[in-house]
């Protein structure tokens, strides 16, 4: 059955992207994954508290609950009380409660504080800026990820470019939730330095605004000699969302300034990946990539608007080129054939279609997700080939995508759905 229902989900999506089923990869086996956590050991594990059911009531009643009523209101609950409990008193985010991801990364911090803000709970969303501000270094970037206490890194893993951008991103998001223009002013202020230092370094890593960075690390999470749209697209996130908090600090002319290093920059991605057909690597020499999940970065709410036809027909196209058997994604087409699904990815290319306009899609990717929880409704990083949850859980990146995205179609103006 699972098989039934990944091949009508395959040929749902080549139509949507005018591909055949040609480029779908072939089953293969599926390596053993670590065991799951239950509900209760996991945040005895991460030192989280339990909560009473009634505790979770009242935080969950103090915000909002994107999707109430509807088909996906039970996974956003879950998933928001993950994220609260994920979330340490110092604003650390712990990416997931077993040993291995028991730390905190920028891109998932970015992802929870904003994830955090929109439903309301803006304390929490402040704390995680702040977690990030305490450990940005001299040079306003970051290191891959960071010990919960905030005194450094578990290891010797290099630094990764898109950490700056992931934080401005989220630091514009959760500026631009406040209620008014003087409480986002005054919410700013002591993050300023989080601004100052992540916008310096994105505009050294562009050469101020005149180049595409150098390779780096990005989601994948592994060492990179070729340049990759998953760290191209963060840093041009990162400086547009620069340039719309500055006004908010009197300096329009910076502003100004950031917003066009911002176009150069981006005119300087689609000169160089649009030719690959906006595959993870720049250069075209370099095939081992194929097109992955970063294309979604350029959608909103990433991007300012939706982009143009070809970026959409490689966001398509990675839907299918990247399925795997049990109806998810890999991070990318050219991922190892393991057979498993990532949630954070299919949770993204959620996030980007909702945020886009593509009601159905996304959608289609949220009921999936919510049919491969674990028993007690937690979001799992992996699902297995055939079709059980695997890997840590929750996963706090999968489920601050999956609380915006449901958000992002609650938004106004969401009727419908874009081409």
């Amino acid at each position: 059955m699972a098989r039934r229902a990944t091949t009508a989900l395959a040929v749902a999506l080549a139509l949507a992207a005018g591909l055949t089923l040609t480029a779908l990869p072939e089953r293969s086996e599926a390596v053993p994954a670590p065991a799951l956590l239950s509900t209760a050991s996991w945040r005895e594990q991460l030192g989280a508290p339990a909560g009473t059911p009634e505790q979770d009531a009242a935080w969950l009643a103090a915000g909002t609950v994107p999707g109430a009523g509807g088909p996906w209101e039970d996974v956003v609950r879950r998933s928001l009380l993950d994220l609260r409990s994920l979330t340490a008193a110092n604003g650390a985010v712990a990416a997931g409660p077993a040993a291995k991801w028991r730390y905190a990364w920028p891109r998932d911090s970015a992802f929870a504080a904003v994830a955090l803000s929109a439903t309301g709970h803006r304390a929490e969303a402040l704390r995680v800026l702040g977690f990030l501000a305490g450990v940005q270094h001299d040079d306003g970037g970051f290191e891959a990820r960071y010990l919960l206490d905030g005194s450094g890194t578990p290891d010797g893993r290099g630094r990764q470019a898109d950490g700056a951008g992931w934080a401005l991103w989220a630091l514009e998001r959760v500026v631009a939730d406040a209620p008014t223009r003087a409480q986002a002013r005054a919410e700013l202020r002591p993050l300023r330095g989080l601004l100052e230092g992540a916008t310096r370094y994105a505009l050294a890593a562009t050469d101020g605004g005149t180049a595409l960075p150098e390779p780096s690390s990005d989601y994948w999470e592994r060492r990179e000699a070729e340049l990759t749209l998953g760290t191209v697209a963060p840093l041009l996130a990162g400086l547009r969302a620069s340039a719309a908090l500055h006004p908010l600090l009197g300096q329009r002319s910076a502003a100004r300034r950031l917003g066009a290093a911002a176009d150069t920059v981006e005119e300087l991605l689609h000169e160089r990946f649009a030719p690959t057909g906006y595959l993870r690597y720049a250069d075209p020499g370099v095939q081992t990539g194929g097109v992955d999940a970063a294309v979604a970065f350029l959608l909103p709410p990433f991007a300012r608007e939706v982009p143009a036809a070809p970026v959409l027909a490689a966001f398509d196209a990675y839907q299918v080129r990247a399925l795997r058997p049990a109806g998810g994604l890999a991070p990318g087409a050219g991922w190892k054939r393991d057979g498993i699904s990532w949630t954070p990815e299919v949770a993204l290319v959620a996030l980007a279609a909702a945020a886009s306009g593509r009601q159905a899609q996304a959608a289609r990717w949220l009921d999936w997700l919510a049919a491969h929880r674990t028993g007690w409704g937690s979001l799992p990083e992996k699902v297995l080939a055939d079709g059980a949850p695997a890997g840590p859980a929750p996963l706090g990146w999968t489920a601050a995508s999956v609380v915006l995205a449901v958000a992002a179609l609650d938004a106004p103006g969401t009727a419908g759905d874009a081409p």
